[in-house]
């Protein structure tokens, strides 16, 4: 009679085969129907001098229409300054924390924490400023463009 740990290293090779050849086999997507970008293959912005990168997913945030952005704000208290957007934008916390402030006045130690799955509207033409502090925050932005940014601290 076989010990149990017989059985399992028998069983354990054709399954491992079994697994990998499944993984080999997978359909392939009509393109007409559905496209997609793994991880891998999605080109990120070198960071800016505010410590963002930038991955345009969809559409033109520069142009008239819909657009979605993925936006990551480094770690180290990287914040955009007050400004606002002509129109709203909606934001899903991917990862991390993200730093959410309002109003003309630039007080990095007045935000307030998002954390990964969080929602967030930044209505059009209204003051806020945001970032990161101790760790990445991944952040997926949807509107409509123009995506532009009018600066308005308070001096």
């Amino acid at each position: 009679m076989k010990s149990a740990k017989q059985v399992w290293q028998t069983l354990a090779i054709p399954a491992a085969l079994f697994g990998g050849m499944s993984i080999g086999l997978a359909a392939e997507l009509n393109p007409a129907a559905v496209i997609y970008k793994l991880p891998d293959q999605i080109k990120w912005s070198e960071p800016d001098a505010r410590g963002v990168q930038n991955a345009v997913l969809v559409g033109d945030p520069a142009k008239p229409g819909f657009y979605a952005v993925m936006t990551k704000w480094l770690k180290g208290n990287h914040f955009s300054r007050p400004h606002f957007h002509p129109n709203d934008r909606y934001i899903t916390v991917l990862q991390g924390t993200w730093w959410v402030g309002s109003g003309p006045k630039f007080d990095p130690a007045n935000t307030t924490p998002m954390p990964a799955g969080s929602f967030v509207t930044h209505f059009g033409k209204q003051v806020h400023w945001d970032g990161a502090k101790d760790e990445d925050a991944v952040l997926l932005i949807m509107g409509e463009g123009p995506g532009t940014s009018t600066a308005a601290e308070e001096k």
